[in-house]
């Protein structure tokens, strides 16, 4: 118990003096005591010859530390103390020590009167007593700064390098910093580049494939971008687990709500002390950051090639729907193949309109929801209904609803959606039906079913066919 004193007293001592690595020195003189208030130690430094030496200091805390050590083997007697092991004996601390002072995983010495100075020690003269820190690691230096400096995480440090979109609907990007300059690109409504340079009010950025300028009165970057990032970005939890339970509260003993598969990606709503909030199929619950990658996603540019591809796309499939929309239900039956499964026969659509995959999709509505299945009788999960529904017209996609948002092209908005398209949710996907509906494999109580699209937050929209 004296050693967690010694340790928090350490690091209340090593913020105050200094940052080893950071440049940043503090001399020592005078009554520090007023800052070390909880761990029950009072000293101060004066002139040369009034020096207290801070070896007197651990003597004093070593001579407390057997005492307590002493009273309490008193008071417990031969019981096991929590803080040994099965054997009775105490634990290694491997923690480095320095000076004779352990803090965490940090390494900090105290020094007085040095008569020399080594690599990683930093010593100022002014005449009076020295106080020298060494050796304190990486993360624990980084926690120190954030917490004397701007309190932000490395992550939002990082958003001030962002350059976001803060319009109507988008702004150019162009090779060169001027309004005369060709587009290459588009930076749509809170879609994220990554700032190179500035120049005459203009930002250059990198935006997935598109690099190029944009103008700055229509962004924003820097310390703006901080909590700006967080409200457009999407916070996701990528599962690294083979199955992982997601829980209806945080606890390893609490009840589980559903599983999820590796590589998943959820979509993150609160963030706890170990556990995170994340949205399933089966509703909200809680999964042990022990077993996830946390990471925040934003939409990029989209390039001049880019969106004509995309728009060649959408207006093929708004012809082949109208086409498939002039053919009687009666004909489409007729004029497929068959195919059988489970002992039942179904009509296997031969055209590759997004219709004709909806329609072949909606015979299984009412079968079950079996988690890892991929049959469209006996059960299927929900990319595992997907991917089965698109072998039947030739096109391989993978069993994963995470990796699904990243096949076909990207459909901007439900509004431009189209029959067949994939609605990707968090840690989910379904097949648009039209008309604001999907038919998708649910939950193991629901099956197979149709159901609003917007039921749920979307994370992308796919077009395939």
């Amino acid at each position: 118990m004296k050693k967690n004193n010694l340790k928090l007293t350490a690091c209340a001592l090593a913020a105050v003096i200094g940052f080893t690595g950071t440049g940043i020195e503090a001399e020592a003189t005078g009554n520090v005591a007023s800052v070390l208030p909880s761990a029950g130690i009072e000293f101060f430094l004066q002139e040369e010859e009034k020096s207290t030496s801070l070896s007197s200091v651990k003597e004093e805390a070593d001579k407390e530390e057997a005492e307590m050590e002493a009273s309490m083997k008193d008071e417990t007697g031969d019981e096991e103390d929590p803080e040994t092991n099965e054997s009775g004996q105490e634990e290694e601390d491997d923690t480095p020590e320095v000076g004779g002072i352990s803090v965490g995983s940090a390494q900090v010495g105290v020094f007085s009167d040095l008569a020399s100075t080594s690599d990683g020690i930093s010593k100022k003269s002014s005449g009076k007593k020295i106080i020298d820190t060494v050796l304190v690691s990486e993360g624990y230096t980084r926690d120190l700064r954030a917490a004397a400096g701007s309190g932000l995480s490395e992550e939002e440090e990082s958003f001030k390098n962002l350059v976001i979109a803060k319009v109507n609907d988008y702004v150019n990007v162009r090779d060169i910093p001027s309004e005369e300059g060709e587009i290459v690109g588009k930076l749509y409504n809170k879609s994220v580049g990554s700032f190179i340079e500035e120049e005459d009010g203009w930002y250059k950025i990198s935006s997935g494939s598109v690099e190029g300028y944009v103008k700055g009165e229509f962004c924003v970057t820097g310390d703006e971008a901080v909590d700006y990032a967080k409200e457009v970005g999407t916070r996701i939890a990528t599962v690294t687990t083979t199955t992982l339970k997601v829980r209806e509260q945080p606890g390893l003993e609490e009840i589980v709500l559903g599983l999820v598969p590796i590589e998943d990606e959820l979509i993150v709503t609160e963030e706890l002390d170990g556990w995170v909030k994340v949205n399933i199929e089966e509703g909200d619950g809680y999964v042990s950051t022990d077993y996830v990658t946390l990471s925040t996603e934003f939409v990029k540019a989209e390039s001049i090639a880019e969106e004509k591809a995309r728009l060649a796309k959408e207006e093929e499939a708004r012809k082949a729907a109208r086409a498939a929309a002039k053919k009687k239900t009666a004909e489409n039956a007729a004029s497929g193949k068959k195919s059988e499964e489970g002992g039942k026969t179904y009509a296997n659509p031969t055209g590759s309109t997004g219709a004709d995959v909806v329609q072949f999709a909606k015979q299984f509505v009412g079968n079950p929801y079996v988690y890892g299945g991929t049959s469209l009788t006996n059960g299927a999960d929900c990319s595992g209904f997907v991917m089965s529904v698109y072998k039947n017209f030739g096109v391989n996609l993978p069993h994963s609803s995470a990796a699904d948002r990243s096949v076909g092209a990207t459909v901007n908005g439900l509004e431009n959606a189209q029959p067949g398209d994939l609605i990707c949710y968090s840690g989910h996907v379904g097949i648009y039906a039209g008309n604001g509906q999907i038919v998708h494999a649910s939950t193991s109580k629901t099956g197979i079913i149709v159901s609003n699209a917007s039921y749920r937050s979307i994370l992308s929209i796919r077009r395939i066919l």
